[in-house]
């Protein structure tokens, strides 16, 4: 094992949205649960309990497949003030360990304890006290994974749920690798495995034959990343100030639409939201990404970085012009479309117009 050696815990909430639902509606409890869009909507599935999950269902999964596997789940809308409160209190108790907290979303974060004398340092058992304290003041279930890097820690939170305990230890970290699956590692999506399918890698043995040169070469700047996991190796800090990464929003619509004035309508308008959000949070963001996602659920992303900020002014309607015309978008019918902004940065002193402004050129 190379790189300093720390005591990583990821605590990853079970089911958590639905479990939120579970609990404050004591009736649900037992009983297949899903958190999202209704069954005749043309939303998609947020989150599902265990009970939902033995038929199949996932998240973003569209809602009427959901219900086509489960005419008797319960379908509920989406309380998110609720577990955003929910999550303020998971939280606390995490700041009762450590400062060293990283959230990677509403029911997950990563927690250095190496400096933790709680328990006489025992990072099992400090694991053990925050699922208990978690159970306790918000009457839900968590899983920990415990190890000494994030990417483990993160993988050993998978190991065992609902309510798992799991431990990788320093010795077992690059054996625990060899033997893992490539759609097990976290990060590497269903593109990337296919990819590394076709190039003869179905586990981290595999993956560890790969030079750095030749994983570079198939993967880019990433090659780095797997050549390091693939030996156990995560060099990467828990981030106490972990920036924004994105800002972006969605919508699925009733009925598919084909009319590309109407969608750029549409792309207009979320542009406008995700720019509220993004000076809400006080960023400024000069990559757009458009998402599309066709009538046959194929989906595809346009993106564009600019040297300045994007801004609410009327070179936002031609950019987004220039995106979709990369795209089947007035020829195939479109179920979902969406806007995402990112290279976030801190928010200078300039005014952002409104779309088509008069005053702007």
């Amino acid at each position: 094992m190379d790189g300093p050696s720390r005591k990583i815990i990821h605590i990853d909430m079970d089911a958590f949205f639905a479990a939120v639902e579970q609990r404050d509606f004591p009736e649900l409890k037992g009983k297949p649960v899903i958190v999202g869009g209704q069954p005749n909507s043309r939303g998609v599935v947020a989150a599902c309990s265990y009970e939902a999950r033995k038929f199949g269902i996932h998240s973003a999964m569209p809602s009427s497949q959901a219900y086509r596997l489960c005419p008797n789940a319960i379908f509920q809308k989406p309380r998110f003030d609720v577990y955003r409160q929910t999550s303020l209190v998971i939280r606390k108790i995490f700041h009762s360990f450590t400062a060293l907290v990283e959230p990677a979303s509403l029911d997950e974060a990563y927690l250095d304890v190496s400096e933790c004398t709680i328990h006489d340092g025992s990072a099992t058992l400090i694991a053990k006290d925050i699922k208990q304290q978690i159970n306790q003041q918000s009457r839900l279930i968590a899983s920990a994974g415990i190890s000494y890097n994030k990417f483990l820690a993160k993988i050993a939170s998978d190991m065992d749920k609902p309510d798992g305990l799991f431990l990788i230890t320093p010795e077992q970290g690059e054996a625990f690798v060899e033997d893992l699956p490539i759609r097990k590692f976290h990060g590497i999506g269903k593109a990337t495995e296919a990819k590394m399918t076709n190039l003869g890698i179905r586990k981290g043995k595999d993956l560890k034959q790969l030079s750095l040169q030749s994983l570079k070469q198939h993967f880019g700047k990433a090659g780095l990343h797997y050549y390091n996991i693939a030996r156990g190796i995560d060099l990467r800090p828990v981030n106490t100030n972990r920036p924004n990464k994105s800002i972006g929003i969605e919508t699925t619509f009733q009925q598919d639409i084909i009319n590309k004035d109407e969608i750029l309508q549409q792309l207009q308008d979320l542009l406008k939201q995700a720019l509220k959000k993004t000076t809400a949070k006080n960023f400024t963001s000069r990559t757009i990404t458009i998402k599309i996602k066709y009538h046959d659920f194929e989906q595809i992303t346009r993106s564009r970085t600019l040297t300045n900020p994007i801004n609410k002014n009327a070179a936002a309607k031609y950019l987004l012009e220039e995106l979709i015309n990369t795209t089947d978008v007035g020829k195939r019918k479109i179920r979902l479309l969406g806007i995402t902004l990112s290279s976030l940065e801190k928010q200078s002193n300039y005014r952002q117009m409104d779309l088509f402004d008069s005053t702007t050129v």
